[in-house]
């Protein structure tokens, strides 16, 4: 793939344009008014959202879609032999793909017959990183929030940055937006390696774990890539409370949610509540301030003071960064509420790591009130993380009182038959004494709807389509309340 980006009017057309990563780059380059078409076989809000500025959205992918702005320079799509040259190289399109796209797709193997420029999504990312003052969050978990958070903290601080994560916030009504000012915030992905293409002018590093088995074989390839990225920020910025962070790459500046750390920012006077989290912000050895977060739980906390870590290396005051930090609230499908039917409250989030599980639902215990059961409804996420995680996913629901186990999505990846999502819940069923599983998505909703009960907090978690079930569990729960008003 080529990896030179050209900003100066020539068309993009996105594969897939429908995906999270690829329509916030759609829509930045759109909203900088630059030609932007792409193809999803699935419209969604997000499609129709680039349609509403501009942007020319196909619902089919074939060939004949790279020829769109050929038509918009000659009506019926033929150039003489003067002008045809120069016309096509102007107007044949920069084609954008992700990792998921290949010769099987018409639209690829067209780009490459026509030879079209084409180029990975994360090169796209990279150029326009190098456009601006550039801040990037990595990590393998709390990137959305922390991206979404420290944009929404320069949103409020006057400094109009340009915005690009990996979730959906209200604050902007998506995943994307275009700020006049020099700040570009973004949320920068090691799932494939692309990491490495990104040179911030900061960079935070929120955490190190494997979560991607299906491109990575051990930790230590997954620490390379963030070496590689880490050498290509002016500043990094990263949490020592995580010991591959610390001890591997020595961030310039660090935070920890410990004061014997000796971090460069830290915490005491915490207080976890169902309601939110308040802490004392310290640092270098110096108090800043009261720091008042609506999000739940030491990970978020954590996340909050990247964010703080951020703003004063922008040379914002405390208290404007405080002020912006009190008031997010957080992306879409982290810790969603998506409402309350008969006393009993419906959570998305898009937990799919062990990890993420376990803090996920010590949130949710820690917002339960007495005597209110945790459901945790599950969708593993990709066979090969299930297989690699097995032991790991078996000992993360202990927060749950009840745990319901659906099959794996498999997001692209063959079924060789290694692992289900039956034998997960197996694995599960050795460490914890209410698990069942439900092999369809229907079948969770029949399952939900017989054993839900007024003061239930069903938190749905998964990275797949499991959150559909939600809304079908929730409307169905309504309808005997409609049949007797």
């Amino acid at each position: 793939m080529s990896n030179s980006i050209d900003f100066s009017g020539r068309p993009f057309h996105f594969i897939g344009v429908g995906g999270i990563g690829m329509s916030a780059l759609a829509y930045v380059l759109a909203k900088r008014q630059l030609p932007v078409s792409g193809s999803d076989l699935r419209p969604n809000q997000m499609t129709r959202k680039l349609e509403s500025i501009g942007a020319h959205i196909f619902g089919t992918q074939e060939a004949s879609n790279l020829e769109f702005f050929l038509t918009q320079v000659s009506p019926n799509g033929v150039l003489n032999s003067q002008e045809k040259l120069p016309a096509l190289k102007s107007v044949m399109p920069q084609v954008i793909c992700s990792t998921a796209i290949n010769t099987n797709n018409s639209e690829y193997a067209a780009a490459l017959e026509l030879g079209c420029p084409i180029l990975h999504r994360s090169d796209v990312l990279a150029a326009l990183i190098a456009d601006y003052y550039s801040i990037a969050v990595a990590g393998t978990h709390g990137k959305t929030t922390t991206s979404s958070m420290i944009g929404y903290m320069l949103l409020q601080a006057g400094l109009d940055p340009t915005i690009l994560v990996g979730g959906e916030v209200n604050a902007w009504s998506g995943n994307a937006r275009l700020g006049e000012s020099r700040y570009l915030v973004a949320e920068a992905d090691e799932s494939d390696g692309s990491l490495v293409k990104h040179a911030p002018e900061i960079g935070i590093i929120t955490n190190i774990e494997l979560d991607h088995p299906d491109h990575y074989d051990t930790l230590e390839e997954v620490v390379d890539i963030f070496q590689k990225f880490a050498q290509g920020c002016k500043i990094l910025v990263g949490s020592i409370d995580c010991h591959t962070v610390r001890d591997r790459l020595k961030p310039e500046i660090s935070y920890s949610l410990y004061p014997d750390t000796e971090a460069d920012y830290t915490v005491t006077n915490v207080d976890y509540r169902a309601d939110g989290t308040t802490a004392l912000v310290w640092e270098r050895g110096k108090a800043l301030g009261v720091l008042n977060l609506r999000l739940l739980s030491r990970h978020n906390l954590s996340n909050a003071l990247a964010a703080v870590a951020v703003g004063r290396a922008l040379g914002l005051e405390f208290g404007a960064i405080a002020k912006g930090i009190a008031t997010f609230e957080g992306a879409r499908r982290r810790f969603e509420f998506r409402g309350e039917v008969d006393g009993i409250t419906f959570i998305d989030d898009y937990a799919h790591h062990p990890s993420e599980i376990r803090v996920t639902l010590a949130a949710a215990r820690l917002q339960a009130r007495p005597g209110q059961r945790v459901v945790a409804i599950f969708q593993p996420h990709r066979y090969s993380r299930t297989l690699t995680f097995l032991e790991e996913f078996a000992e993360s629901f202990g927060h749950a009182d009840l745990v319901v186990l659906t099959d794996i999505y498999s997001a692209g990846e063959p079924d060789l038959g290694q692992i289900s999502g039956e034998q997960l819940a197996a694995e599960i069923a050795k460490q914890h004494p209410q698990v069942v599983y439900q092999p369809t998505l229907s079948a969770v909703c029949d399952f939900l709807l017989q054993t839900l009960r007024p003061g239930d907090l069903a938190l749905f978690l998964g990275a797949g389509n499991l959150n559909q079930a939600i809304p079908e569990v929730m409307a169905t729960l309504r309808e005997p309340a409609k049949a007797t008003s």
